[in-house]
C-alpha cells in the first residue's frame, strides 16, 4: 500500500509535546502496518518541492492509496517561521489535484481551542482576528477537499462550523507500550503512595485543588513533570501550596520511566474547562499504556472516559474531596487491582497501530 502523509511543518524527532510526537507515532504506525509513506512535510518551500515530485510520479502512473494529513495547531497557511501566508496554494491545490485523481483524504484535526476563551491567545486582537480568519478558511477547505476529518473525541464536533458532521470520524491519541511488567498492584501496608502527573501546566491545565490536598497529605507524594517555562510562569499561584512532598521536574523520554514505574495513580485530576468537556488528552492514553490506575476530574470528557472503561477512580475538583479520596485510598486495594486488570484489556485497543488501521479501513473504503 502506497500512501501520503501530509503535515505543514518539519517532522521533529525531539519532540516533547503531543503536537509534536502524534505525527511521529503516526507515521511509525502506517509503515509498521506494510505501508509506503511518501512524506509531505516541511516548511511551505520544501513541501512544495515534495508535492511536485508526488504530482510527477502520479502523472507517470503511480498510485497512491488515499492522503493522510496531521494539522497544526496554527492555521495552515501561517506555519512557516514568520507565519505568514508565503505559499497560499500549496496545500490546498495539492488538496484539490488530489481528489480530482480520485485519491480519498483523511485530516487529523487537533484542536480548537482558538474558538474557546480559555485557549485563545494572548497576543494583539488584530493578530488574533488574523488567526482566527485562517483557522476558518482551512475549515472551508476541509469540507471542500476531505472525505473524512478525525477528531480526538466526536463531542469535539459539536463545535466546529462549516464542515459536515457527516464527515467526521473519532481518533484520539494511541500509546505504543503493548506490555507492561511494572505493575504495582498492592496498597496495603505502604508508607507513601506515589502520584504522577505529566504534561502542560497553566492555562487549560490548572491543579492548585491537587496541591492544597497534597500539601496536607505527609503520606502522599506528588511528583510533576512539566516543562519548565510553563511552571515559572504560574509557579507564583502555587507558592502556597509548595511543601516538601511535591516535586517538580523537567523531564521527557526515557527519563521518565523512573517515576512511571514508581507510581501508584497518574493524575488528570485537572480544573474543569468548558474545553475539557470534549478533550481527550494525548496524556490519557500514554497513561493507559502504563496500565496504571488514573485519577481523573468528574465534569470532563477524560473523566467520562475513565468512568466508563473502569480505568481508575472519579471524583470532583474539590480539595476537601481529593482529601477525603487519598485518605481512603489504602482501603481500595480490591477496586485498584480490577482497575488494572480493566487497563490491561483496554489498552489493547488504543495502540497507535489500531489508530493507523482505523485511518486505512476508513480510506481505502472510499476508493
Amino acid at each position: 500500500m502506497r500512501i501520503i502523509f501530509h503535515h505543514p511543518l518539519p517532522l521533529n524527532y525531539n519532540a516533547t509535546s503531543a503536537s509534536g510526537i502524534r505525527p511521529l507515532k503516526m507515521i511509525e504506525a502506517f509503515k509498521a502496518l506494510g505501508c509506503e509513506v511518501a512524506l509531505v512535510t516541511g516548511y511551505s518551500a520544501e513541501r512544495k518541492q515534495k508535492i511536485l515530485k508526488i504530482k510527477e510520479s502520479i502523472n507517470n502512473g503511480v498510485e497512491y492509496d488515499f492522503v493522510y494529513s496531521e494539522s497544526s495547531t496554527m492555521p495552515t497557511l501561517l506555519t512557516d517561521k514568520n507565519h505568514l501566508p508565503l505559499s497560499p496554494f500549496v496545500d490546498f491545490g495539492f488538496f484539490s489535484f488530489c481528489r480530482r485523481c480520485d485519491i480519498p483524504i483523511g485530516l487529523f484535526y487537533r484542536d480548537i481551542q482558538w474558538a474557546f476563551k480559555e485557549g485563545s491567545s494572548n497576543g494583539s486582537y488584530f493578530k488574533e482576528l488574523v488567526a482566527r480568519f485562517f483557522y476558518k478558511y482551512d475549515l472551508y477547505c476541509y469540507q471542500k477537499y476531505l472525505n473524512k476529518m478525525y477528531l480526538p473525541s466526536l463531542d469535539m464536533g459539536n463545535y466546529i462550523p462549516i464542515v459536515d458532521k457527516s464527515k467526521f470520524e473519532e481518533l484520539p491519541p494511541g500509546h505504543s507500550k503493548l506490555l507492561s511488567n511494572n505493575i504495582n498492584n498492592q496498597l496495603c501496608d505502604k508508607s507513601e503512595y506515589n502520584l504522577f502527573y505529566v504534561g502542560g501546566f497553566g492555562g487549560l491545565y490548572k491543579m492548585h485543588n491537587l496541591f492544597e490536598a497534597v500539601s496536607n497529605l505527609p503520606s502522599y507524594k506528588l511528583t510533576v513533570c512539566t516543562r519548565q517555562s510553563e511552571w515559572e510562569a504560574v509557579r507564583h499561584q502555587y507558592e502556597d501550596f509548595l511543601s516538601d512532598n511535591i516535586n517538580i521536574i523537567h523531564e521527557s523520554g526515557k527519563a521518565l520511566r523512573f517515576f512511571f514505574d514508581k507510581s501508584d495513580i497518574l493524575l488528570l485530576y485537572l480544573e474543569p474547562l468548558k474545553y475539557g468537556g470534549f478533550a481527550l488528552p494525548f496524556k490519557l492514553f500514554e497513561y493507559i499504556g502504563e496500565r496504571k490506575p488514573i485519577l481523573a476530574s468528574r465534569k470532563t470528557l477524560w473523566g467520562h472516559f475513565v468512568e466508563k472503561n473502569n480505568l481508575g477512580f472519579v471524583i470532583d475538583y474539590d480539595a476537601d474531596a481529593l482529601k477525603a479520596f487519598l485518605k481512603c485510598l489504602p482501603n481500595f486495594s480490591d477496586e485498584y487491582n480490577d482497575k488494572v486488570a480493566a487497563l490491561n484489556s483496554v489498552a489493547i485497543e488504543h495502540t497507535w497501530l489500531k489508530r493507523a488501521e482505523k485511518v486505512i479501513k476508513d480510506l481505502k473504503g472510499e476508493l
